[in-house]
């Protein structure tokens, strides 16, 4: 009997049904994967872009299914969710912008060794993994930006701060059930730790500004 790729990754049979309508969490499992990949160095950042642009826009699991076909099967499956995310990342840098932004897979623990350069860690759209990332700081100058979304909370409490700041602009909301927790660890010197939400487009400050206004006669 012949053995197919489901857009998980794992090998099924025939059943997987190619021309069956694809969810959401189906495209968002094969762009998991398709991170993870990058990551590994099996996908150059192109092949990423154009294969990402490919799940997100997908109709059949059958489309879906192609994008990961020449990909190892996933590691693991729990609740349909495929990811693989290292469990320390280091990022040893001087002198040159570090981001980290888009679909990137978060590690359990990142040590960041950097002096004199802005770092950006975006956490939007990123992959998450795990309900806790420690991140171990040995941070010289510029400045450290964590992008948050609701959910995810950053923790400065033990931090050790030497010439620097933290200016913490989270929108705490209660109701909001915590997805991600950041710890920060270790030292940061001359600088500042800004912990913002994403900046509004045009069309949102636009939207924003048309609902502010009172509604004419």
């Amino acid at each position: 009997m012949s053995r197919e790729l489901s857009p998980a990754g794992k090998r099924t049979g025939r059943s997987s049904q190619p021309e069956m309508r694809a969810s959401h969490a189906d495209r968002d499992r094969v762009a998991d994967l398709l991170c993870v990949a990058a990551g590994d160095g099996r996908l150059t950042a192109d092949e990423l872009d154009q294969r990402l642009e490919a799940a997100l826009s997908a109709r059949t699991l059958g489309e879906l299914t192609e994008l990961t076909a020449d990909l190892p099967a996933a590691s693991a499956l729990a609740g349909g969710v495929a990811v693989a995310a290292k469990d320390v990342l280091r990022i040893d840098h001087k002198f040159s912008a570090v981001e980290r932004a888009g679909r990137w897979v978060v590690p359990r623990r990142l040590e960041l060794s950097v002096e004199w350069c802005e770092v950006t860690l975006d956490f939007t759209q990123a992959v998450i993994t795990h309900d806790t990332l420690q991140i171990d700081l040995d941070m010289r100058g510029k400045n450290l930006t964590l992008i948050v979304k609701p959910g995810i909370v950053v923790d400065p409490d033990a931090l050790h701060l030497e010439f620097s700041k933290v200016r913490n602009r989270q929108a705490p909301n209660p109701g909001t059930p915590i997805a991600l927790r950041v710890e920060l660890l270790g030292k940061k010197s001359f600088g500042r730790v800004v912990v913002r939400q994403p900046r509004r487009t045009a069309g949102q400050w636009l939207l924003r500004k048309r609902t502010a206004l009172p509604a004419g006669d």
